[in-house]
């Protein structure tokens, strides 16, 4: 019988999990693992990333740091959350009411406290719900009535505000 080894987790389903997380949160910046490697200068090699995200291989604490840091995100996102908040987070989804998706481009090339606020909020609700596309950011219900306030406008206007700042994303076609 041999000892557990560290890097053997062939028997660890929260290896998996967090394979997973690297995996969202790539596919979220929109890399490719050649990608990662390429623009990490080969410090994140494609095939040892891809071992990560399929959770055959264990990440050690200092380089999920140092991914973290490639990928702009706090390190605790690399790390599956618990069930439990998850569960909490698609049950208010469903109650809100019409989406509206906010441009995260256009919005960083407005400057003044409105924009500023608005913008650290929407950051906030990025690390709440561990979506880092970085480009575009669906608020819903609940949301806007916290956006309302920073933009000095009625709940019920938030969306016509948003548009008129041209900061409602518009999909191509759609």
């Amino acid at each position: 019988m041999r000892e557990f080894d560290d890097d053997d987790i062939s028997s660890s389903p929260y290896s998996r999990k967090v394979g997973e997380r690297l995996r969202v949160i790539r596919r979220q910046k929109r890399l490719s693992l050649q990608d990662v490697e390429a623009t990490s200068h080969d410090e994140f090699k494609a095939s040892v990333l891809g071992a990560y995200e399929r959770g055959e291989r264990a990440i050690s604490v200092p380089r999920l740091e140092r991914l973290a840091s490639f990928y702009s995100v706090p390190v605790d996102q690399l790390l599956p959350r618990d069930e439990q908040t998850v569960a909490a987070d698609s049950a208010t989804d469903a109650a809100g009411a019409r989406k509206m998706a906010v441009d995260l481009v256009k919005l960083s090339q407005l400057s003044g406290q409105p924009f500023e606020m608005l913008a650290r909020f929407l950051r906030m609700i990025q690390v709440q719900r561990q979506d880092f596309n970085g480009k575009v950011l669906t608020v819903r219900g609940d949301d806007t009535r916290a956006i309302a306030a920073m933009l000095d406008v009625p709940v019920d206007q938030v969306g016509q505000r948003l548009d008129a700042l041209d900061l409602l994303f518009h999909a191509v076609g759609g």
